[in-house]
């Protein structure tokens, strides 16, 4: 399992208990909550990452030891969602990310956390591509996922980037 990774000052470490509280908070900003519409299924999420959701893996991102956001990874083939259906299961790996402190929003964090996340999954030597679904509307992830490589597939409705 991987530690964690370092690139330049934003470090992403394994979500833990004590990251909880905060993460609660964050879905409840206006910023997050129109993107994070269930936060109860994603408390739950976090809450359970060691049993039921152990197959998806959580992260807290840090800035200058700072918690600014949370993001994740996991294989699409485990996660068993609709608006994957279309794409290949094998291989083929989904994130997630949020910034959850609002000083650290439109300064590029958005797009080193996708990086960051997309190096970790090329990695893993079953990788193959990694797809994302963001809303349409949510224009500063879908410009952050343009910005790291990933091209969107209009058929599928998804961002894909392939290794």
């Amino acid at each position: 399992m991987v530690k964690g990774i370092l690139m330049e000052e934003i470090l992403l470490r394994r979500f833990e208990a004590e990251n909880v509280p905060i993460f609660k908070e964050w879905l409840e900003k206006e910023h997050i909550s129109k993107w994070y519409t269930e936060p109860e299924d994603w408390i739950d999420e976090v809450t359970l990452r060691q049993e039921t959701f152990s197959w998806i893996n959580h992260f807290i991102v840090l800035m200058e030891n700072r918690r600014i956001g949370f993001c994740q990874f996991y294989k699409i083939i485990d996660s068993n969602e609709p608006c994957y259906a279309n794409v290949p299961q094998v291989g083929t790996y989904s994130i997630d990310y949020l910034i959850g402190e609002e000083e650290y929003l439109g300064k590029g964090n958005g797009k080193k956390i996708i990086q960051l996340l997309t190096e970790m999954i090329f990695a893993i030597p079953d990788s193959e591509r990694v797809v994302v679904q963001p809303e349409p509307e949510n224009k500063a992830s879908c410009n952050a996922l343009l910005g790291n490589g990933y091209v969107f597939d209009r058929l599928k409705q998804v961002y894909v980037k392939e290794k």
